[in-house]
């Protein structure tokens, strides 16, 4: 499986770079194009999850005791984990879904529509069942039943949320809003100052001066990471496609590589601060992080929820207010206990995606002579 992954990373790579140099001033716009702000705290909040709340607290000891990972620092790796670099999967995805997707609608071919969405919902609710999991790290003495009611609660707002375009967009502005705010909480509270967040922060150059050796697996763990980035890229893409605001191609490329990564850049660096000075939690911290990491969960499984239900047509419209929460909330959860309680994995939710690049490959170079219109707009 990872030399799988590692020859799609490659690919996906050179392909981002190939668009970026040929049609680097191809002006993009989705049909409901928003402002950079707006546009990229959809992205940021939609493309993320709880997972980059509560993980790197919990990372920061393992990559320092594995001699994989001991070309460089800790916060290096979990940077480069969830930062830079990845986040060109969601390049290459936007694009093809403002400029290809338009021309030649292979996502409303029959097999491909089917199999995308299922990947859409069951990622979804690897999204709810990461929160499941990871409840227990920060709510100490949490019990099942209160555990697994936290979680149906969760995904049932989320559904509501997706009830409205207006409720995915506030949120998404909000969720960004919220998550400076925990930031300048953790960053305040450590007592590391502007130096200590400085000298803290300096660790992930460790990650640019190793960057090639981010392009393939490290480690079974690093596999499951790129997998995952995989089986988000194609929705994300699908999603906030719609909101780009006239970015040309290589401004898009430089916005999504590098305005994600600061915050993440910045979160990371107080939360290694902590890990460094062995600082413990305090309850009040744990649960701002909680807080925080359940708007993520909403914010992920709305806009998902949204994107799905639009394309196999069980909208609110169709299937009713109280008819749409059911089946999405009934569907979603289930799924929840799915991964909780069968082997399923991530992992083939991800090698399903490569396959879906790869047929979308094929069937765009098919099809290619129904994108010449297209091209012929360019402006250099």
């Amino acid at each position: 499986m990872n030399t799988i992954l590692s020859v799609a990373i490659l690919v996906t790579l050179c392909t981002s770079l190939f668009l970026v140099i040929r049609f680097r001033n191809l002006s993009l716009e989705g049909g409901d194009p928003l402002p950079l702000t707006a546009f990229m705290a959809i992205l940021f909040t939609s493309g993320l999850d709880v997972g980059l709340i509560m993980f790197p607290l919990t990372e920061f000891p393992v990559y320092e005791s594995e001699a994989a990972y001991s070309f460089t620092n800790a916060l290096a790796i979990e940077f480069g984990f969830w930062g830079f670099l990845v986040w060109g999967f969601y390049f290459l995805t936007t694009f093809y879904f403002c400029v290809v997707e338009p021309k030649l609608k292979l996502f409303e071919i029959g097999w491909v529509k089917l199999i995308n969405n299922g990947v859409i919902i069951a990622t979804c609710a690897f999204t709810g069942f990461l929160f499941l999991s990871y409840l227990p790290s920060y709510i100490e003495g949490i019990s099942d039943p209160v555990r697994y009611g936290l979680v149906a609660a969760v995904v049932l707002a989320a559904v509501l949320s997706s009830t409205d375009i207006r409720y995915v967009k506030w949120l998404g502005l909000g969720s960004s809003v919220l998550f400076f705010g925990l930031i300048a909480l953790f960053w305040l509270t450590s007592g590391a100052g502007v130096a200590g967040l400085a000298e803290s922060a300096s660790n992930i150059r460790g990650y640019f001066t190793n960057l090639h050796r981010f392009t393939s697996p490290l480690t079974d763990y690093h596999a499951f990471y790129l997998f995952w980035w995989f089986a988000w890229s194609i929705m994300i893409g699908q999603f906030v496609a719609r909101f780009v605001g006239g970015l040309r191609t290589y401004q898009l490329m430089l916005a999504l590589l590098i305005i994600p990564s600061i915050p993440i850049a910045l979160w990371f660096s107080v939360l290694y601060f902590y890990h460094t000075e062995a600082i413990a939690l305090t309850g009040g911290l744990q649960v701002s992080m909680v807080i925080v990491g359940v708007i993520f969960v909403v914010n992920s499984l709305d806009s998902l929820t949204r994107l799905y239900s639009e394309n196999l047509g069980l909208t609110v419209k169709r299937l009713g207010g109280p008819g749409y929460v059911a089946a999405h909330w009934g569907l979603l959860f289930g799924l929840i206990l799915l991964y909780q309680f069968t082997p399923l994995r991530i992992e083939w939710i991800g090698l399903v995606v490569i396959g879906i690049y790869c047929a979308i490959y094929a069937l765009t170079f098919i099809r290619r002579e129904g994108l010449k219109p297209q091209v012929a707009t360019q402006t250099d």
